[in-house]
């Protein structure tokens, strides 16, 4: 089955019936979209492509903060063939164009906040890129694009253009987020993405009835394939464009969501807003609320238990995945073991999952190595990049990147990433340890742990602390609080400011690395010269 013809059933069997409502809470205002409109939106814009050249295995960027015409397009494109390709909205001119290239687009379409970034590269792009389109209001539209409602109006057919293609077809590039370096080319097929609709219904049990609550960014894997567990039941979506507390709780309250996938930042917020009495829980109807599970990066143990304090009678879970294995679930807790707080899980739905040595050797016990995952949502390649993907497609596995270990009841727990370990005078310290360590106390909000050099131990863990609202922290109550550490895995240097984070939750380490370790690393450079 291609991910396309489940919006075609859905709009043949619930047509009428709300799928998508967009809530806009600085401005008080929502739309909403039936099944049908949201078919037949797809398939004019699909029309419209196919009119202006575009075929099967082409590729369009879509470059656009979350909004309801976001899906529309997404299913729009896939429904030519062609390969939609949505990019980071957080991308600077230098990353649209070097995405854009990559790809090879031929069609680019974008909304009102990306005019001047695209402006600027616009005619390097326009080698390849034939139609531009507009989604946002009239009035600013560029003369040298098409705006959206044109485009789609001027086509009548309410059915997608007719194309020869089958599951094994490729569907979508995405692009990794590039916290580890220059963002790679991730690309799927129709078979990866329905797959990862049967996981996340598999562990979830969405029905008809269940309503999701979609916040992050749909460009990343992450959002849109826990929203296809709904999808796959022709469930309801409130698209939430805002992150602050009340604004959560108040549309799970007033939509009566009972499903929604938090960051780590904002479940922290929300504890924290309750914590302080900024938000009373009974101005809200939050009963029928009965999951909200996390992941993207490792999620804190202590966050989990200050959760199901406040909300005992909810499911929780945790997930893990990444974009290569077509977003989460190939690990995941399950809900029967939100008991079992601190592991990332077993293995999900259809999945394989092993922890392996550097020679490749099968772990057992708590020896830490690197995990790797098999099942029908690994990525097809790198794009153009055969490289990486000789080092990470080996024998049908994805070796992740990140390492792992095994507890006494077989579940996995997540130690960092490969790249993120902090090597201190021959010892390896993990910053994911240290950082759930500091955030058990009561004032810290947020910390990153990163490797700064030393001449004589080779890295030092440094700590950026982010202190919570109307709290006082010094270093000397660090110092006292981390006695509670090991020797070697203390902090060694303190700083205290903003822990930058993506659009997906994850700490931006090497943006620390150039802030508080890089001119230290030239002058080790300069004095070993």
């Amino acid at each position: 089955m291609r991910i396309t013809d489940i919006l075609t059933q859905n709009s043949r069997l619930y047509r009428d019936e709300i799928a998508l409502v967009e809530r806009i809470p600085a401005s008080k205002t929502q739309k909403e979209l039936t099944w049908h409109q949201f078919y037949t939106t797809a398939c004019r814009l699909a029309g419209g492509l196919h009119h202006h050249g575009i075929k099967k295995s082409d590729t369009v960027v879509q470059l656009m903060t979350n909004s309801l015409e976001w899906l529309p397009i997404y299913f729009g494109i896939l429904y030519t063939g062609a390969w939609a390709v949505p990019l980071n909205f957080r991308f600077e001119s230098d990353k649209i164009a070097l995405c854009t290239k990559t790809a090879e687009a031929k069609a680019f379409i974008f909304g009102e906040e990306f005019i001047d970034r695209i402006e600027t590269i616009r005619h390097e792009l326009s080698v390849s890129v034939s139609v531009w389109i507009f989604t946002g209001p009239r009035g600013s539209c560029p003369d040298w694009a098409y705006p959206f409602e044109d485009f789609i109006r001027d086509q009548n057919q309410d059915m997608p253009p007719t194309v020869s293609s089958s599951d094994d077809d490729d569907a979508a590039l995405y692009f990794t987020s590039g916290t580890t370096g220059t963002p790679k080319a991730v690309l799927l097929t129709h078979k990866n993405l329905t797959h990862a609709c049967e996981v996340e219904h598999q562990h979830h049990g969405q029905t008809h009835d269940d309503i999701f609550l979609c916040i992050p960014p749909l460009y990343h894997t992450g959002a849109k394939m826990h929203w296809m567990g709904s999808f796959l039941v022709g469930g309801k979506c409130i698209l939430l464009n805002g992150v602050k507390p009340e604004w959560i709780l108040e549309a799970i309250s007033e939509e009566r969501c009972t499903i929604a996938w938090l960051l780590v930042p904002w479940a922290h917020d929300i504890l924290i807003a309750i914590e302080n009495n900024m938000i009373d829980l009974d101005q809200f109807n939050l009963d029928q609320w009965r999951l909200m599970h996390s992941g993207a990066q490792p999620v804190p143990p202590s966050l989990v238990r200050k959760w199901q304090k406040y909300f005992p009678h909810q499911d929780y879970d945790t997930n893990y995945g990444l974009t290569e294995s077509t977003g989460p679930g190939c690990i995941h807790l399950g809900l029967e073991n939100s008991h079992h707080i601190g592991p990332i899980g077993k293995s999900g739905h259809g999945w394989e999952a092993k922890i392996v040595d550097k020679m490749g050797n099968h772990l057992f016990g708590n020896e830490t190595g690197e995990l790797i995952v098999r099942g029908p949502g690994v990525m097809k390649a790198y794009y153009k990049n055969p490289e990486a993907t000789r080092k990470a497609l080996q024998n049908g596995w994805l070796f992740t990147g990140d390492l792992a270990r095994y507890d006494k009841d077989g579940f996995i727990w997540l130690v960092d990433r490969k790249k993120d370990m902090i090597i201190y005078g021959g010892e390896n310290i993990f910053p994911n340890e240290i950082e759930n360590f500091f955030l058990t106390h009561e004032k810290i909000k947020d910390i990153a742990v990163i490797g700064v050099p030393d001449e004589r131990l080779g890295e030092i863990p440094a700590g950026i602390i982010s202190v919570k609202p109307n709290c006082m922290i010094c270093e000397s109550d660090i110092q006292q609080f981390q006695q509670g550490l090991p020797r070697y895995k203390r902090l060694r240097k303190i700083f205290f400011g903003d822990v930058p984070r993506n659009p997906t939750g994850k700490i931006e380490k090497p943006k620390l690395r150039r802030l508080y370790a890089e001119d230290k690393r030239k002058d080790l450079q300069k004095l070993l010269r």
